[in-house]
This record gives structure tokens, sequence and C-alpha cells, in this order.
């Protein structure tokens, strides 16, 4: 570790806490709850979505256990993905301490956040690995993705001192996620071919792109401030901030930017083999790649 770096951090009492802070948020307790809370948040809009969707979805009932599955699990990722995008775009546009010192600045809003972005990790790490061990599949990608995700808002956790401005921005990465939730429920219920999914998937398509800009701009932001990075930011930090940039930027952005504009051009399901989709919804005539 370098001599300068951060190290892991107990809990400082009230008077060792920035003024415009609340203590709680330094309390293990608190982050805890608030951990589970969104841990817990992010459950029940997935049970609900089943719910909802088994009473009101023919589509729904007539898709595999693991599409189900799925289909949920869109539902719930683009709740976060709201959430993420408000987190984001506050961060860039307040003049808040995050904007202000963007190596160590840090907001109560800003700690909301990480803590409930944590617990959603959370829930995506244990969604991904019991869906696969029920249905015998393994998605690498995602679960190298979603590993990175879990061990950087963890690793801000423990090492409290670092600024807010990274992990917020990171949040941004989700803006294509609600667009995405609609893509694959519209293509499943058959409406791949209607004006609305073909504006929605070029918006997400524009949202993809928006991404790697984005994490062009936060390799602009490490370069130019790499010294503060090095003193303030923990060495295990950064082997988990830059390795996981580097995957978002070259392999991760550019192959789903790439699949879901070749998705327009042709509408099939690759979460699924490329399976083909329904036209009209479940019972209409599904039409040929």
């Amino acid at each position: 570790m370098d001599p300068g770096a951060a190290q892991p951090s107990s809990p400082p009492g009230a008077d060792q806490v920035p003024h415009h802070l609340s203590v709680e948020y330094f309390s293990w307790e608190y982050r805890v709850r608030l951990v589970t809370a969104g841990f817990g948040v992010y459950t029940a809009v997935f049970l609900l979505s089943h719910v909802l969707s088994m009473a009101l979805s023919h589509t729904y009932n007539s898709l595999l256990a693991k599409e189900k599955v799925f289909w949920n699990l869109a539902v719930t990722r683009g709740m976060f993905g709201l959430q993420s995008v408000v987190a984001g775009l506050r961060t860039l546009t307040e003049d808040s301490m995050v904007f202000r010192d963007r190596v160590q600045g840090q907001e109560d809003w800003s700690w909301f956040h990480l803590l409930t972005a944590t617990g959603f990790f959370i829930f995506e790490n244990v969604a991904l690995h019991t869906s696969s061990l029920v249905f015998w599949s393994f998605d690498i990608s995602l679960a190298v993705h979603h590993f990175f995700a879990l061990a950087g808002y963890l690793a801000a956790l423990v090492w409290d001192s670092t600024g807010h401005f990274l992990p917020m921005v990171t949040l941004l990465m989700e803006m294509s996620t609600p667009f995405t939730c609609i893509s694959w429920l519209l293509l499943k219920a058959g409406y791949a071919r209607t004006l609305f999914w073909k504006a929605n998937q070029w918006v997400m398509i524009h949202m993809f792109h928006c991404r790697m800009v984005l994490s062009y701009y936060m390799w602009y932001f490490s370069a130019t401030h790499w010294s503060d990075l090095n003193t303030h930011v923990s060495l295990p930090q950064r082997l988990i901030f830059f390795p996981g940039l580097v995957l978002l930027t070259f392999v991760l952005n550019p192959i789903w930017t790439h699949k879901k504009t070749m998705q327009l051009l042709n509408p099939v399901d690759w979460n699924f083999g490329n399976k083909t989709v329904p036209l009209n919804g479940p019972k209409g005539k599904p039409h040929s790649n």
C-alpha cells in the first residue's frame, strides 16, 4: 500500500465528522441498517414484480421459469437505474461538497445512495448466483461486472474518508438500465415491431453511447487528479476501480452497445440464445430471424 494512502478507518467520534455530515453515517450499525434496507427494498421490488406480473400479464405466465426470473430482475434493475440516474446527475449538476472536492468530498445524500446501492449490489449477486445454481447456467461477464460493483462499494465503506464523486458518477452508468428493462419486457410481449419499442431502442442505444463517453470522462478525471487519488484513495480501492473501469470501457460497453444496435435491426432475445420472439403478443406468429 502507498505510504500516503488512506487506511481502513474506525467510525470516528462526533467531533471528527465534518460539520456538514450527519454523524449517523459513521456508525457501522446505521450503515448496516441502510445497506439492509437497500437489499430489502429491491428484494421487495423483485417479489412485487412477480406477484403483479402473475396477476396481470399473460406473457409472463407463458414464460419459462428462468425467463420469469430475468423478467423480475429487469424490473428491479430498472428501478435501481432510476435511483442511480438521480444520484449521478445530482453529483454532476449540484454545487455540493461531492462536486467541489472530487477526491474527498462527501454529503449525507451521497452516503445514502452509497449504502442503498451496496444493498442493491448484494441483492444482484445473490440473485445471479442463486439463479446460476438453480438453472445450471453462468454468465461470466455479468458475474465479473457484479463482482467489481459490489467490491468497489464495499471498499468505499471500509475506507470511508474517500470522496464519493467517483462512486456517484459510476452509478450514472445505469442510465441505460430503465430503457433496457422496457426493451426486454416489450420484446417478450411481442411488441418488437412497434414504433414505441423502436423509439425506446434508439434512446437506449444513445444511452449506451453516453455510457462510453462517461467512461472516457472518468479516465480523464483520473488522469488529471492522479496525484490526489494516489494520496487519498487506498491501494485496494484503486486495484478494484481501475480494472473495473478497463472492463467497462474496453469490453462490456462496446459489446453491449453493439448487441443493442443489432437487436434494433433484428429483434431477438440474445439473453436466451437468440431466441425468436412473438409478434404482437404471446399468441402471435413469431417473426423469422
